[in-house]
């Protein structure tokens, strides 16, 4: 998102976002904030009925709200829907337009033949490009980046400046990769040899696969498979300083908050959420919709199970269960 906002009436917010607009539908919108920083022009939304009459008093120009808004009466314009956070997060595309680049290959970029670029392809100052890098339409290299030979990218992708792709990595379609990711850098891997106590690295040569719409925070790295594959399957979202181990398969639309690490082989099945500073050891597997809360652990080949579960601590629990314990540790520690 960029700071340069486009204006656009209520009217045309409320149409874009499918809310139901209550009150003048002609106001003004220029920009959107939380409802302590609001100002003239600004839309905020509520997703709390207790804090619908603050949005009103508020200085800003119109308030989006959930259902529990119908009937009331307020003296600026209403969006009412039944995802207020959701319809503000789509209005912020609609105020905060994506800058139009101008495609073109900045002139100190540095390609080597043969190379396979798309339509309306933006490739920005000192990029290298390896041989045989695909590059597909409308998608944008930031200066400084360096994409490996055999590097597929797909199409609409955004790369911000200094990313670092080695070699053979694959991306789909709609990828954005923050400054400083690196992907497709080897695995810790190594092989002791008994005799001497020398480490010898074991072979790194698998691949890292990116498929669509997934999202990679600065300073994350994900490290290419062993001989297989790494995999970070379609929508996850992933934040800045994330590890992600050698051949671990992170699912569908999974989110994953700072400073976690992975070791290697590691499945996260589809719809997990990890807290902040989570670690997980090696051949673990949480499945399908488990929450795992900030500084949780899980020990290596553990399975965390249960759609919808909160789990926390380490080793990992469930909360109730974990919260349980600490308070009888907190009662034997008044006894001593």
């Amino acid at each position: 998102m960029t700071s340069v906002t486009s204006k656009r009436s209520v009217r045309e917010v409320a149409e874009f976002v499918g809310a139901r607009l209550v009150g003048d539908g002609n106001v003004e919108l220029t920009g959107i904030a939380s409802i302590q920083s609001a100002g003239a022009g600004d839309l905020v939304f509520v997703d709390d009925e207790k804090n619908l009459q603050p949005a009103f008093q508020s200085p800003a120009s119109a308030v989006i709200a959930g259902d529990f808004a119908k009937g009331e009466r307020a003296g600026k314009p209403l969006l009412v829907s039944a995802h207020p956070k959701l319809a503000f997060s789509r209005a912020a595309q609609l105020l905060y337009p994506k800058p139009v680049r101008k495609p073109g290959i900045h002139p100190s970029v540095m390609v080597h033949l043969p190379e396979r670029f798309g339509d309306d392809v933006t490739i920005d100052e000192r990029v290298v490009v390896g041989a045989d890098v695909e590059i597909g339409d409308g998608s944008w290299i930031g200066a400084g980046c360096i994409i490996g030979r055999g590097t597929r990218i797909g199409e609409h992708c955004e790369l911000y400046p200094h990313v670092t792709i080695y070699p053979g990595v694959r991306l789909g379609n709609r990828v954005i990769i923050h400054s400083g990711a690196v992907l497709g850098s080897d695995g810790f891997g190594y092989v002791r040899d008994g005799a001497t106590g020398s480490y010898e690295k074991f072979p790194q040569v698998g691949r890292l696969e990116i498929e669509d719409d997934v999202e990679i925070g600065a300073n994350t790295t994900i490290d290419r498979g062993a001989l297989d594959v790494t995999r970070i399957r379609r929508g996850a979202k992933i934040d800045n300083l994330v590890h992600i181990g050698h051949n671990c398969d992170i699912g569908e639309d999974v989110v994953i908050a700072a400073q976690t690490g992975f070791s290697g082989s590691i499945t996260i099945e589809k719809n997990v959420i990890l807290g902040g500073q989570v670690g997980i050891g090696e051949h673990a597997r949480i499945e399908e919709g488990v929450m795992l809360g900030g500084q949780g652990g899980v020990l290596p080949n553990k399975i965390l199970r249960g759609k919808g579960v909160a789990f926390w601590g380490t080793p990992a629990k469930p909360v109730r269960e974990y919260l349980r314990e600490l308070a009888v540790l907190a009662r034997l520690a008044k006894k001593e």
